[in-house]
């Protein structure tokens, strides 16, 4: 298998640096000490860590939300294509699933821009936001760690966020110098059900004070398979995705901080599944769809015809990102510390008819985060940041259904704590201002501003036993798409219509947790209840087989739900784990359309892990019940059960730590729909996977 193509940049000028200092890596050796660091020998023990998006640094013990991070081994065997489907299996996470190409988190039944996403702090800058067809720009093997906070806690990246925060921990800008003066790891995997073939590398090396990284990923996969009986077949048609991804970094650093700066080029392409081109011609009439144009029109029934052959459109993503980021410690009296977070991002994907570019969604932005930390003063220590945030939007072409935009944010923060005893408070707030220039006669501009407020205490009240509780009230200022929206989207066989009166949400969210976080017996239990005042959301106004006229719209809404699971160690060598979540989404109102659409259906699980030395097993069947509350027009989705086994085993490949793993997904085969899901009838989820991989680190 060829994994990397040299006339692919900058992912030929990564693999270029990484050989030439290869041989480098079999000169040195490593005591076993180091190279446990790096592979643990019991891979499910995740030590406690600093959560980074926590602008304090808080382990992830004392977070006043809940938080979930993965890293090391485990995320070696539970990363996919997508960072959707990495996150999939976590307690109250989904993913939009769309097809193999397009797959972004939900947390707690919110999606999209209620769902930041950062690259170590930084916000991705790309099109997913806008439609869950447009695929996250980050590629998951990649990532070193994936830390997840439930609910609107992380205040110093937008309160917008009131879903979560995602925060992908990266090694593309090394912050030490590798002990070694050479560190890295190489990774090949393949699966079944897409015949996918993926490799992977990254390396860092440095001497003196400067540090230099690179890293790569090619991945090749055709359309995937589905679990047996589905009528349409065993394959998703135009379910593919390839990727290249490369990266290059260096970094100065001192004795009290670092300075780097990174490029990072993506280049994925991925079809588009559902896509129905039977209503191209659906436009308004009096407020209500007119679709019988496409019937009168020679042009529209012929490429209706392509697409029934099995042509369906493809995604040709583009991505330019350059990361500046920076720590300096002790800068001055009473200032522990200073942290910069930059990026300036060149995104562009095309979406091809055949050979032809129909549309073409076009994302120049960037992010600067600048934020001090104090020193305590009278107890309290805390954090203040500066954010702005800039996106110029355009899109062209036969689905433009956005004008083009530039939206302008920015923003001051302040979180603090206070410990006592066994206690830990913790408070903050952030305030924001959104200007958004529209470009197209007729539309006007749109100014904004929030405050987003939170509070939160951690109180240890027995040995092993905490409780957890945070009230936040955070504002979410409307998106240029749900201002200015006006046209046929195909993707989401959709009439979009955008609404310039559109006010701010007001999320008031209550989060309760009880851990039991030591013993042989460890849980975590959550509760949530998020009212979300003048709630956004998109208002069916008229149907026409299946095709829908929507307008953006705003009413009060309630989340409430429940998430956690149950660990029990039988023995040294054996741990089981229950887990589940549950979320219900309804408007306040008396209507009879209460229901939210596309809220995840509820789910409850075992698992049972066995550590046998350098061996590691695991079983796992969780059952997904099916989901009939649901929105006007939208249709109940089945029930369904999924078993899962793998393994994996740790070892020494050439005097350096490996390790071999495989996985078994869907072991019954069985055929299952992801009611979050935008095209879930076109698209079910995989059928029976086998995943294998080796892994090596240096």
């Amino acid at each position: 298998m060829s994994v990397f193509r040299s006339n692919r940049t900058p992912l030929a000028l990564a693999i270029t640096l990484a050989l030439s200092h290869f041989s480098m890596a079999h000169a040195q050796t490593q005591t076993q000490s180091q190279a446990e660091t790096r592979l643990p020998a019991d891979p499910e023990s995740v030590p406690t860590v600093v959560v980074a998006a926590s602008a304090l640094g808080v382990v992830g013990d004392d977070m006043i939300t809940p938080v979930t991070s993965i890293g090391g081994n485990e995320l070696v065997r539970v990363r996919e294509s997508t960072l959707g489907e990495t996150l999939n299996r976590q307690p109250g996470i989904s993913s939009s699933q769309f097809g193999a190409g397009a797959s972004r988190p939900i947390i707690r039944g919110m999606d999209g821009p209620r769902v930041k996403i950062l690259s170590d702090g930084a916000e991705i800058q790309d099109a997913s936001t806008i439609s869950p067809d447009h695929a996250v720009a980050f590629e998951p093997m990649l990532a070193e760690r994936i830390e997840v906070l439930r609910g609107p806690s992380a205040l110093a990246y937008g309160g917008g966020a009131v879903g979560g925060t995602i925060n992908i921990i990266d090694r593309k800008i090394p912050t030490a110098i590798p002990v070694n003066g050479l560190e890295g790891s190489a990774e090949l995997r393949a699966n079944s059900v897409a015949r996918e073939k993926a490799g992977a590398f990254e390396v860092t090396g440095g001497a003196g004070s400067v540090a230099f990284h690179a890293e790569g990923v090619k991945r090749e996969a055709d359309a995937y398979r589905v679990g047996k009986g589905w009528s349409e077949g065993r394959k998703v048609d135009g379910s593919f995705k390839d990727t290249d991804t490369g990266s290059v970094g260096v970094s100065w650093i001192g004795a009290n901080g670092y300075l780097g700066l990174a490029y990072t080029k993506e280049r994925t392409s991925y079809g588009i599944p559902g896509h129905n081109h039977e209503f191209e011609g659906c436009h308004l009439d009096g407020g209500a769809l007119h679709c019988g144009e496409h019937e009168e029109e020679g042009g529209a029934e012929h490429e209706h015809e392509e697409h029934a052959a099995g042509e369906v459109p493809t995604v040709k993503l583009d991505s330019n990102r350059w990361d500046l980021r920076g720590e300096y410690r002790a800068p001055v009296a009473g200032i522990t510390k200073v942290r910069l977070r930059a990026s300036l991002t060149d995104y562009q994907h095309d979406e091809l008819e055949g050979a032809e570019v129909a549309t073409s969604f076009r994302n120049k932005a960037h992010d600067v985060r600048v934020e001090a930390e104090h020193a305590p003063l009278g107890g309290w220590r805390g954090v203040v940041g500066v954010q702005t945030t800039k996106r110029d939007f355009v899109a062209d072409g036969e689905e433009a259904y956005v004008p083009a935009t530039i939206t302008k944010k920015n923003a001051v923060y302040l979180t603090e704590e206070y410990k006592l005893r066994d206690w830990r408070f913790e408070a903050g707030a952030r305030h924001e201002w959104q200007d958004i220039t529209v470009n197209q006669a007729g539309l006007r501009d749109h100014d904004v501003s929030g405050t987003s407020v939170a509070v939160g205490a951690v109180w240890k009240f027995a040995p092993e036993y905490s409780l957890r509780a945070s009230l936040s009230r955070a504002h979410r200022l409307p998106t240029a798409e749900e201002l200015y929206a006006n046209g046929v989207h195909l993707a989401t066989s959709t009439y979009e219509i955008g609404n310039q009166d559109l006010d701010k949400e007001t999320s008031n969210n209550v989060d309760l947790t009880l851990r039991k976080y030591a013993g042989a017996t460890t849980f975590s239990l959550s509760a949530f209840r998020n009212k979300v005042d003048h709630y956004i959301y998109a208002r069916t106004l008229d149907n026409f087989e299946g095709f829908q006229l929507i307008e953006y719209a705003q009413r009060d809404a309630t989340f409430t739900g429940l998430e956690g699971e149950v660990k029990h160690k039988f023995s040294p060598a054996f741990e089981g784990t229950v887990f589940g979540d549950y979320v219900r989404a309804r408007f306040d109102s008396a209507a009879s359309d209460r229901n939210l659409p596309r809220i995840p259906a509820a789910r409850l699980g075992a698992r049972v892990d066995a550590n046998l030395g350098q061996l590691h097993g695991q079983v796992e069947f969780y059952r997904v019940n099916k989901q009939d509350k649901v929105a006007d027009f939208e249709g109940a989705t089945p029930g369904y059960n999924m078993l899962n086994v793998g393994t994996h085993y740790t070892l020494r490949l050439g005097g350096m730590p490996a390790q071999i793993y495989a996985r078994l997904n869907n072991l019954t085969d069985e055929l299952a729909y992801s009611h979050t899901s935008f095209i879930k009838n076109a698209a079910p989820l995989p059928g029976r996977n086998v995943t294998a991989g080796v892994r090596v680190s240096f």
